[in-house]
């Protein structure tokens, strides 16, 4: 039950959306403008920097939180399930963002809330990890989405390489619990591909339209 638990928590802050919220405020609804995508590029391309960054802003708290307060709640009571747990309760707050059965099951694309999971729920090594491998091919390239697939492969790695090597705690105390990790994190990234699988057929074509953190708000629909 703690599982359903953690998960039920990211769950629910996964629900609020951002992007959402703040294009109503400013008079539209994102789902109408520019690719239709719920998340921070669109909100940034639509908006400007300035929203965007509320909105990455959002995302990122929204499953920090969450993933803080279920390390509050389990982790001393369920040490042998470790960073299990915050994984679970990301995974919900990213099908949440993905998939909110009050806007038809139109969100976004999770990585903001991906981070966050990592940030509030996984060691800080991960944070580290992530930083680099989204921020300095972005700021080389400017591509969003080879940049998030490629902060999603990297962290599934260095998963794997930290848990096979025992320097997990809990994989010690409970080898079925890190594999479970594994398969759940793995499911995330397979989600997140599927959920780009139009910008992978415009990257390899060389089609990918880049984003500018300085860019003017964009007013294509």
């Amino acid at each position: 039950m703690v599982r359903l638990y953690a998960f039920l928590i990211g769950y629910i802050f996964g629900l609020f959306q951002t992007a959402f919220i703040v294009g109503k405020a400013k008079g539209i609804d994102i789902r109408q403008h520019g690719s239709g995508n719920a998340g921070t590029t669109n909100a940034l391309r639509v908006l400007g920097p300035k929203v965007g960054l509320i909105v990455f802003a959002g995302d990122m708290l929204k499953a920090i939180i969450a993933c803080l307060i279920v390390k509050a709640l389990f982790w001393n009571a369920h040490p042998e399930m470790g960073y299990l747990l915050p994984v679970y309760c990301g995974a919900g707050c990213v099908l949440a963002h993905d998939f909110p059965f009050y806007m038809h099951f139109k969100g976004g694309k999770g990585i903001a809330a991906t981070g966050g999971t990592v940030i509030g729920g996984l060691p800080w090594p991960f944070t580290v990890t992530g930083l680099a491998l989204f921020f300095i091919p972005f700021f080389t390239t400017h591509l969003v989405s080879m940049c998030s697939l490629l902060l999603y492969s990297g962290l599934f790695i260095e998963m794997l390489i930290i848990g096979q090597n025992r320097l997990f705690a809990f994989a010690q105390m409970s080898p079925a619990c890190i594999y479970e990790t594994y398969v759940l994190f793995g499911l995330l990234m397979a989600l997140a591909f599927w959920q780009h699988r139009s910008n992978l057929v415009r990257l390899f074509k060389g089609e990918e339209r880049k984003t500018y953190l300085k860019k003017k708000v964009d007013k294509e629909t």
